[in-house]
């Protein structure tokens, strides 16, 4: 297989802080990076010297052209995902999306439609589903250790927009959609609770909640994660409508119920997503800051703290670690595992196999959660998903 995966090769769309992850990712998983495509020519050039790359291509539509390339990935910022999802599907090349999909269920929808009538291979970078441990907790709770699921709750939280001066083109709903924190980072919390539960969230009820209504945007712009050390520059106030933090309640398809807190403002949380999974037997939680320890909660006897080792793992988490155990694993090794499995699944040629990755499918139904909240917000009431499509 891996020397399949190793005939494939990809391009990277996008020269900000996550294709550099994408192109470390693939090259880790053994997939040829063939080149890279910025906003500007002299960017794809400098983007492609700097990362080691044969070629930094003119545009985007020179990338789609080169028949050598065999997926596409997107991590450009979201109002430009649907035309070129569109175009590279259109042009018979696999594509690998950044969240969200798309700026509307509209536009998901016909994506959807899209990699369905391609032939082509189309997943959404979902990634946080590749922590080993995450994929533990699933087969632990599909095989029915910890009981019903009874209720979910947990939190995603960073503090990289906390002060008025940060600044990200993620703030402007123009530029990044309606809704941000819940978008950009819930999503992620939303699609890994569905995968580990096997349980779909038919309804939710949220209350959102825009801190900062200017914010200074510098002249030169600002890249993601600057951080507060950054050379100050000129800037401008600019009205904000999109939301900095925010608490969703959950329904599940089952019957359990949960909750999720998101906020891109709390003060020395750089990057933590945190979930607990209440079953009639067991419980079991999880903190992406310390993604190595998965703990197990009992009624009647000691809990556990299982460190990851894959000698200890069931078979679907120990296929996605590389390293044995007291050799930790974290977020580059994600993405590394994720497009594993996506081209894997292309190289293996049966298209008509369960995807072993987050599909178009699954980012499709994160658009309609996001609308659902964003609607729910402003109706003040619950919303069902099938309401919001």
């Amino acid at each position: 297989m891996s020397s399949r995966i190793e005939s494939l090769s990809a391009a990277v769309v996008g020269t900000g802080f996550i294709g550099p992850v994408h192109v470390e990712g693939l090259r880790r998983a053994g997939v040829t990076v063939a080149g890279i495509v910025g906003s500007s020519p002299d960017k794809s050039k400098a983007a492609a010297e700097r990362l080691g790359l044969p070629r930094g291509y003119e545009s985007f539509d020179e990338l789609l052209r080169d028949d050598s390339i065999s997926a596409v990935h997107l991590t450009t910022p979201n109002r430009f995902h649907f035309k070129q999802a569109a175009a590279a599907l259109r042009a018979g090349k696999h594509v690998l999306c950044e969240k969200p999909l798309a700026m509307t269920s509209a536009e998901s929808t016909e994506l959807v439609r899209l990699a369905r009538e391609s032939g082509c291979a189309a997943g959404v970078a979902y990634n946080i589903r590749f922590y080993p441990l995450c994929h533990e907790a699933a087969t632990r709770v599909r095989g029915d250790s910890i009981g019903d699921v009874l209720h979910v709750v947990g939190s995603y939280v960073q503090d990289w927009l906390l002060f008025k001066t940060d600044f990200n083109w993620r703030v402007l709903a123009e530029d990044g959609g309606e809704l941000r924190a819940v978008a950009d980072i819930g999503t992620h919390w939303l699609d890994l609770v569905q995968f580990i539960t096997g349980q779909q969230i038919v309804e939710v009820c949220a209350d959102l909640r825009t801190i900062h209504a200017k914010r200074q945007q510098p002249s030169g712009g600002a890249e993601a994660f600057s951080g507060p050390g950054s050379p100050r520059v000129e800037s401008e106030p600019v009205p904000i409508d999109t939301d900095d933090c925010g608490s969703v309640m959950l329904r599940f398809a089952n019957g359990a119920n949960g909750s999720l807190w998101v906020s891109q403002t709390t003060a020395g949380r750089k990057n933590c997503l945190r979930f607990e999974i209440a079953g009639a037997k067991q419980s079991l939680a999880w903190n992406s800051e310390s993604p190595n320890e998965l703990w197990i909660g009992h009624r009647d006897r000691a809990n556990e703290t299982l460190i990851r080792d894959p000698s200890l793992l069931h078979e679907s988490a120990r296929g996605i670690t590389s390293y044995p155990g007291g050799h930790n694993e974290g977020f580059p090794d994600t993405f590394k595992q994720l497009f594993r499995s996506f081209y894997g699944y292309i190289a293996a040629g049966d298209f008509s196999a369960p995807s072993p990755f987050p599909t178009f499918a699954d980012g499709h139904r994160e658009i309609l959660l996001c609308e659902a909240a964003l609607r729910s917000h402003r109706e003040r009431r619950w919303v069902s998903i099938e309401e919001s499509c």
